[in-house]
């Protein structure tokens, strides 16, 4: 059988999933390595964990042709409301708002269960022309001037042109590389999980920001809610331990009861929260995509958006140097897609990291300076839209795949 193909993916989790659908799409053969097994990927019973989705980010799934098996899961992020407090007290009267309507595109964005996701994805995978290999663990890998191959634990060797790490922040495909990373740890840890509540909650997502962390609640389908709640490690250890009735009395005071009495509706989970980016996009003949190249802070719903944003980046990249006739693993190609994510990257590592040191104390100063910046904000429409478009995943020098186009 012959192993050779254009991209040689690394992990099989959602950014690499993506990457190997629009590669195929745009005409470049494709090997998806998966370290799990599809059995464990494919479980139908809902596990808390769910995604916001940006408008751009949708486009793309559209594109790659899954958001029709999504679109009856998920929930319209219509409005976005952020808010200043203690625990308490409520919200302080200085606030941001953000109403999808003063924009023409339509929702920011949609909120997407984590189960209908890796479903969707894997059921496309399993039908695309992509050599999918589950259940399988690089080694070894080597790239050269001809060409890139990894070595699986079971001894078969697989050739590409290029080779691509979608395997997360501790990436096998980064470390063999030698590309290293630089970050630091935040002193939080996010507690998600997903919570049933008596009243509708209107597609509007809450940013609610504490003197330890934010707490973000994302609406799902039907009375339901994401929570990903960030306190420090010390907080965060002992509220893990608690019993689930403790665990829901302990976030009351803290989420309020606009949305009536509330209960857990799936398991809990935490990780702790950093800054982690790698000290490079590309090596010889190797690209880097989603946390294996930049991991940020929750704060603003980012990561896999980013992630994807890499996805529609490489794939146009590539897919125009074949048809050149290039070599798509060439230093010159590559360089390329580290040039246009660069920045982007580097932006959205920037503002998380301040959002999240502005916000996350209680410094009376700093606290009266966030609270009129959100009122100055709130006042301004152009501002306003500026965040909403933000927010949307619209700005920037957009790839064809995030503005509803083919490659």
């Amino acid at each position: 059988m012959d192993k050779s193909t254009d991209l040689i993916i690394v992990g099989g989790s959602l950014n690499g999933c993506a990457l190997a659908l629009a590669a195929a799409g745009a005409g470049l053969s494709v090997t998806l390595i998966d370290a799990e097994d599809v059995a464990t990927q494919t479980l139908s019973n809902f596990n808390g964990r769910s995604y916001a989705i940006a408008l751009a980010s949708q486009r793309l799934l559209n594109g790659i042709g899954l958001w029709d098996d999504l679109e009856d899961d998920a929930q319209p992020m219509l409005e976005i409301k952020v808010t200043d407090g203690r625990v308490g007290e409520g919200p302080s009267p200085f606030f941001m708002h953000f109403d999808h309507a003063e924009i023409e595109e339509g929702p920011m964005g949609f909120m997407v269960e984590d189960r209908h996701l890796r479903r969707a994805f894997l059921n496309a995978v399993q039908n695309a022309e992509i050599v999918h290999l589950p259940n399988a663990r690089v080694v070894a890998q080597h790239t050269d001037a001809a060409g890139a191959s990894v070595t699986l634990a079971d001894g078969t060797m697989h050739t590409g042109r290029v080779l691509v790490g979608c395997d997360g922040r501790t990436s096998g495909t980064a470390m063999r590389a030698g590309i290293m990373r630089n970050g630091r740890d935040y002193g939080q840890t996010a507690m998600v999980c997903a919570i049933a509540h008596e009243k509708p909650h209107g597609g509007i997502a809450h940013q609610f920001f504490m003197p330890a962390g934010p707490l973000a609640i994302l609406p799902l389908s039907g009375n339901r809610s994401s929570i990903v709640w960030s306190e420090t490690h010390e907080t965060a250890t002992r509220v893990s331990k608690m019993s689930d009735n403790d665990f829901i009395e302990h976030l009351k005071p803290r989420f309020g009861d606009f949305l009536g009495n509330i209960e857990l509706a799936g398991a809990r989970y935490h990780y702790p929260l950093s800054l982690t980016l790698a000290n490079a996009l590309t090596s010889q003949r190797i690209a880097l995509v989603g946390d294996a190249a930049h991991g940020v802070h929750p704060i603003a719903g980012q990561g896999l958006n980013a992630g994807l944003k890499d996805v529609a980046s490489l794939v146009e990249v590539l897919a125009l140097a074949k048809r050149r006739g290039e070599d798509i693993g060439s230093d010159l190609v590559l360089a390329r897609y580290a040039q246009w994510r660069r920045f982007d990257v580097a932006a959205l590592a920037a503002s998380t990291d301040s959002f999240n040191a502005l916000f996350s104390n209680d410094n009376g100063f700093l606290r009266g300076l966030r609270d009129v910046g959100m009122g100055i904000v709130n006042a301004v429409p152009a501002l306003r839209r500026g965040f909403i478009r933000e927010a949307a995943g619209l700005t920037g020098d957009l790839p064809k795949l995030m503005k509803g186009q083919s490659v």
